[in-house]
This record gives C-alpha cells, sequence and structure tokens, in this order.
C-alpha cells in the first residue's frame, strides 16, 4: 500500500499467479481466455449485472495477462475503494463462468489474435522473447488459432482452480486511503481465500539462431534482441540509462543515426525488457524491404558501439526525462498500484520513488561506461518479417546461425 493523500483517487491492482507460462502443452493463450470468462460475472453478479456494478462504482478498469500473472486493475473515487475491493474479491474468488457464454470468449480471443496478426510489430516482438528467454519464460499471452479453438470449458475451469490462487498473487493499493481500514478490509474479504500452485515449472533453452518469417509485404520488421540484466540486479540502472541514451528521445542514437541522418525507416527504437530470472534488449524497425539490410547493418552497428562509452549530455538528457516520468507516476494512483505490484514480485519489496530518485541520481557517465566495457552488446537474435532474407553472417562477429 502507499497513501497519497494529495489525490481524490484510490487504485488496486490484484495480480494472480495464472500468466502464460502456466498454460498447458497445446493450449497456449489458455490464460487469457480464462481472464475473459472470469469478468462474465462473480458471486450474486452476472454478466450483465457485473458491468452495471463497475459502472455504478464508476470504475476505470483493465485485465491483462503478462507472462508471469493475470493482472486485474481498478481505479477509482477514493470513497467508493471498500466497494471496489469487494466487487473484485468475488471476481478472484467466485467468478460464475458462465459456459454458454464459453463461445463468445473463444470469440474475442480468436479476434486478438486476428488483431496480432495485422501488427507486425507486436508480432515480432513476441517473436523476440520466444528467441531470447528460455521456455516457459517466452511465451506469449495470445495463443495461436489453432490452441484456441481446442480449449474446453473445463480447461477454463481447472486453470481457475489451480491458479487462481493466494499463492504467490499480489494485492497492491495506492492513492488517498486509511492503512487500517484497507487491511481490515482485504483481511475480511481475502482471509479465506485458499490454495496453492501445485505444478512447477520446467525450464527449457530458447531456439538457437536468427529467424525469418515470411510475409508478403512491401515493408520489413527488423527485431533484434539480446540478453541483459534482471529489474532485480544491482546493475540494471546502468543498463537502463545506456539502452535510453540508445533510444530514448528524438535526440536518441537510433533515432538520430537511422532516421533522421539516413531516412531508413519510419520507426526505430530499443528498450529493455524483464522478467523475474531473465533481462534483455529488444531493438525494433520498420522499413522498406529494399532498406532493409542496411537498417538492420546500421542498427547493429549502434548498438556495438555502446561499449565506447556514453557522454555527459546524453545522460543529461535522459535523466531529464526519466525523471518526468517518476513525477508523473507521483500524479497517478493507477500507475503507482500497478508499479507496487511489480515490485513485490520482481524484487519481493516495493521500491519507494524517493530510493528511485536516488538510485538515478547516483548514475553517472563514468558508471555507465565501466558497465559497457564489462558487459558489451553481444550475443545478438535477429529475427525479420517480410519478403526477403536478410544477411545476418556478421551478426555475432562473422559466424552466420
Amino acid at each position: 500500500m502507499q497513501s497519497m493523500p494529495w489525490l481524490e483517487s484510490a487504485a488496486l491492482s490484484i495480480l494472480v499467479p495464472a500468466g502464460s507460462q502456466r498454460d498447458p502443452i497445446g493450449l497456449a493463450g489458455l490464460a487469457g481466455f480464462t481472464a475473459e470468462m472470469v469478468q462474465r460475472g462473480c458471486g450474486e453478479y452476472n454478466s450483465r449485472e457485473f458491468v452495471d456494478e463497475l459502472d455504478r462504482l464508476g470504475v476505470a478498469r483493465s485485465a491483462s495477462v503478462t507472462n508471469d500473472h493475470t493482472r486485474f486493475s481498478a481505479a477509482v473515487p477514493a470513497f467508493r475503494l471498500m466497494e471496489t475491493l469487494a466487487l473484485y474479491s468475488k471476481l478472484i474468488q467466485a467468478p460464475r463462468l458462465p459456459a454458454d457464454q464459453l463461445e463468445d470468449s473463444r470469440m474475442v480471443a480468436i479476434q486478438e489474435l486476428l488483431a496480432m496478426e495485422d501488427d507486425l510489430a507486436q508480432k515480432l516482438m513476441r517473436e523476440l522473447r520466444q528467441r531470447l528467454y528460455p521456455d516457459p519464460y517466452g511465451r506469449s499471452s495470445t495463443g495461436t488459432l489453432e490452441s484456441v479453438q481446442t480449449i474446453t470449458y473445463q480447461n477454463v475451469a481447472d486453470h481457475v482452480s489451480q491458479y487462481y490462487v493466494p499463492d504467490n498473487a499480489i494485492i497492491s493499493v495506492a492513492g488517498n486511503i486509511e492503512f487500517d481500514e484497507v487491511i481490515d478490509t482485504v483481511e475480511r474479504l481475502f482471509g479465506n481465500w485458499q490454495g496453492n500452485i501445485g505444478i512447477q515449472l520446467v525450464e527449457k533453452p530458447p531456439p538457437p539462431g536468427h529467424h525469418h518469417i515470411e510475409h508478403e509485404s512491401s515493408q520489413t520488421q527488423i527485431g533484434i534482441v539480446y540478453p541483459s540484466v534482471p529489474y532485480s540486479h544491482s546493475d540494471f540502472f546502468l543498463a537502463r540509462s545506456a539502452v535510453g541514451v540508445l533510444s530514448d528521445g528524438m535526440s536518441s542514437r537510433l533515432f538520430t543515426e537511422v532516421r533522421e541522418k539516413r531516412g531508413l525507416c519510419y520507426t526505430v527504437y530499443a528498450m529493455c525488457h524483464t522478467v523475474k530470472e531473465y533481462g534483455c534488449v529488444l531493438a525494433y524497425a520498420g522499413t522498406t524491404t529494399e532498406r532493409a539490410q542496411e537498417t538492420l547493418d546500421v542498427m547493429l552497428a549502434e548498438i556495438k558501439k555502446l561499449q565506447q562509452g556514453v557522454f555527459d549530455d546524453e545522460l543529461v538528457r535522459l535523466k531529464a526525462r526519466l525523471k518526468t516520468g517518476l513525477i508523473m507516476q507521483q500524479e497517478s494512483s493507477s500507475s503507482r498500484s500497478v508499479s507496487m505490484a511489480s515490485d513485490w514480485h520482481l524484487l519481493g519489496r516495493v521500491r519507494p520513488l524517493e530510493e528511485l530518485s536516488d538510485l538515478l541520481n547516483q548514475v553517472d557517465t563514468p558508471s555507465i561506461n565501466q558497465y559497457l566495457a564489462a558487459n558489451p552488446p553481444g550475443q545478438f537474435k535477429v529475427v525479420t518479417l517480410g519478403q526477403q532474407t536478410l544477411n545476418t553472417s556478421a551478426v555475432n562477429g562473422g559466424s552466420h546461425e
């Protein structure tokens, strides 16, 4: 919990350990399918009544499935928080799972998959994560058309009973709240919630080498992934700052060199990505077929150049952007509840905003450059999507993978 008494709102995030990493073999997308079914009524409310109750309370809500969790988030006027917690406690512990709406949920899942097929950048990113992280940590929440078609009502019911449990679940609340009132309410609503995760995950190595996805298009999507440190690592903010110099803002190296100077693409960026035990850097560019090879070569050159270090003026600009993000987080109960839940999952504790600010202040050019010299970007994997396969023979120093 975090009290933000200057706000008139309060927000909650409830995470249950029903992420895509828990999807059974052959049933990819089950976590997302289940999350859709869970929201179709709970307790004494049928599907329509549940939505009406959310609207009566003025709940701004969302639900999402990550690799680790299914997350339900809600933001309300602060005086409506306890009623909202009561409603979500029923959603988590007593979903109705109406069997007559199974096919409606299937259609929603299929529509999301079809939308993913149209969003080529997201399709590429999904493949990049699968190429870097060991299975099941690279799994997507959307599954495949084939797997979604095979999901049965019993699969959904089993998923709820196995993973909508308090074991590794997180409830995060932020805003204009009274701690004791929230504690008493949560104990009353969730005190009898029971269940443990009975199935342990088994890691399998990711596919080796580079990969091309054939797609008839005048555009080519380019993705590069390489290993980095996870959020829990003591060097994370050094790695994050280096990637920020590479990609945060219109004065960043990738944007300046690839788009502005050479005009090679319409979109280019890089970002840090993390799961609990692993981290990586994902880089992306969308360009034309004719300019795809040069775009890949220039992107790789800029990423590899990071090991030579960053400059003071680059870091000054980056810190200004990051601190703006921290200030904005202090003004939103929703973003704070989400980030606290993420901290608890990834770190086992919540980082106060003051600690985050101190960590950013401690980052300087020499420490970043020392980190980059000891941990130069490498072990690249490239995924492309388009008409033509690109030449990746020199990506990791000359050997074709």
